[in-house]
């Protein structure tokens, strides 16, 4: 079926364009250029409707239950398989940077998996997780929940480079 294979494409590039538009507002705004990186800011937010969109029309978007599920296989499938590859090939070619950047990845989605198998233990029985406060390192995307740790444990990043989300 070709359109549908023209969603999941689709999909895909709208999702990219929606960090890589956040990703140049972030620079525009440490250049000061405020009104650029609203500018990008609101083209990602116009991606992100898009993708979403197209979510939605692949039929992607199921109970909550379901979406854990997804959401297990694919952190599992990214540490177990995805980004030792990724890894083994980088090393190959002695690219550090992407090493790193992949390690950091890999040792996140772990947290991730384990985060969301947490999360659909407790949707099962009809529960919602407890409230707490969540915390992500804007280095490695570390995950945390209720405190941020002194030191992150992924990248080594201080307190400070945690953000909460709200």
């Amino acid at each position: 079926m070709a359109t549908g294979e023209n969603l999941k494409e689709a999909f895909a590039g709208e999702s990219q364009a929606n960090r890589r538009y956040l990703a140049f507002a972030e620079q525009a705004q440490r250049e000061g250029f405020s009104q650029v990186a609203k500018l990008f800011r609101a083209a990602a937010q116009a991606e992100a409707v898009h993708a979403r969109a197209f979510l939605q029309v692949m039929g992607t978007i199921q109970s909550t239950a379901e979406n854990l599920q997804e959401a297990v296989i694919g952190e599992s499938f990214e540490f177990k398989d995805l980004y030792p590859r990724y890894e083994a090939t980088a090393m190959e070619e002695d690219e550090r940077a992407a090493v790193m950047s992949f390690q950091n990845a890999l040792a996140v989605e772990q947290v991730h998996h384990s985060l969301f198998i947490e999360a659909m233990n407790k949707v099962k029985v009809g529960e919602d997780l407890p409230p707490r406060s969540v915390f992500v390192c804007r280095v490695c995307g570390n995950t945390v929940v209720d405190e941020p740790p002194e030191t992150c444990p992924v990248c080594s990043s201080p307190r400070d480079k945690y953000e909460e989300v709200e």
